[in-house]
């Protein structure tokens, strides 16, 4: 007999926002619009209307940002989950670093309403990190991950994310990833391409975001995930509410392993990634990191009706 298809849902991060995300799952399902009304009682602020309407330097803004992709990530998979769909069963979870929020609350490690509270929690206290020591970030198109490395020793920045195959994240402060970057042309990189953030992320610079969201998350109750959650500073899988405590503080100061990540699921028995979100970012990393496995994308209304 064949072995069973192995699934991994996987929840976007910061970047895949757009003006107007949401809008048709909020108007066709009940399930949909129950999470956005939910996260805008939840928060206090009209923030379904953020994402249907804006304006984008409102929506762009990573307290505005974070709680609104984990929202609309969250209301794709229940307005799936809803019709009793296709969806198949995940074998694991996995968030590319705001995406974990998303995750947590797919394996029931916190109800939806404290998952978005929490990740407007830390998209305020990474946004008030970048004001204390101003930074940013660059994706790093066609250089490997070991001279990288070295521009990060001599520069003083960090990687950030190693998302896939040639394309490797940093971070840091806003002169010395200004030095970084004129390094890594001169190694021969393809491309470096700033990133719309307001700070150096994963890198220890968000320590003061550290200390924030150990005092929320302190006070919360989190539950041991109903399926394990593959963290993205370890690429191990999480099974227990310590283990996922750790591992979100532990993510704001160090690198994404999103492509290690992927690689342990695939090695797992893992084929069929459904990328549950706004975007298709990373569906374009996961088809790089491996070819043979098969991606579906659950960002709206017509997604949903086909897999259903």
């Amino acid at each position: 007999m064949a072995a069973a298809i192995k699934s991994a849902y996987v929840f976007p991060g910061q970047g895949s926002q757009w003006v107007g995300m949401g809008l048709d799952l909020y108007q066709n399902y009940q399930a949909a619009r129950a999470v956005f009304e939910q996260a805008d009682k939840s928060l206090g602020v009209p923030l379904s209307r953020l994402c249907f309407e804006g304006p984008e330097e409102e929506l762009v803004q990573t307290v505005n940002a974070q709680p609104a992709i984990v929202t609309v990530s969250f209301a794709c998979l229940e307005a799936s989950r809803s019709l009793n769909s296709g969806l198949p069963p995940a074998s694991f979870v996995a968030g590319h670093s705001l995406g974990e929020y998303t995750a947590l609350a797919a394996a029931g490690v916190l109800d939806f309403a404290t998952a978005v509270y929490l990740a407007r929690e830390r998209g305020r206290l990474m946004h008030e990190a970048g004001q204390i020591t101003p930074g940013g970030m660059a994706a790093i198109i066609g250089l490997d991950e070991a001279p990288l490395s070295e521009v990060c020793q001599q520069s003083g920045t960090r990687i950030a994310n190693i998302n896939c195959p040639g394309q490797i994240v940093i971070s840091g402060a806003k002169g010395k990833l200004e030095k970084a970057i004129e390094m890594v042309r001169e190694k021969g990189a393809h491309r470096a391409i700033p990133l719309q953030v307001s700070g150096a992320f994963h890198t220890p610079l968000m320590q003061p975001a550290v200390d924030g969201m150990a005092k929320i998350i302190a006070a919360l109750d989190f539950k041991a995930p109903s399926v394990p959650i593959i963290g993205n500073t370890t690429a191990q899988p999480l099974t227990t509410a310590l283990a996922v405590k750790e591992e979100l503080l532990a993510q704001l100061c160090n690198c994404v392993q999103w492509q290690r990540s992927v690689e342990y699921m695939v090695n797992d028995g893992v084929s069929n990634f459904i990328e549950i979100g706004p975007g298709r970012v990373l569906a374009g990393l996961i088809k790089r990191i491996d070819r043979g496995v098969n991606i579906i994308n659950i960002g709206d209304v017509e997604a949903v009706k086909n897999i259903a």
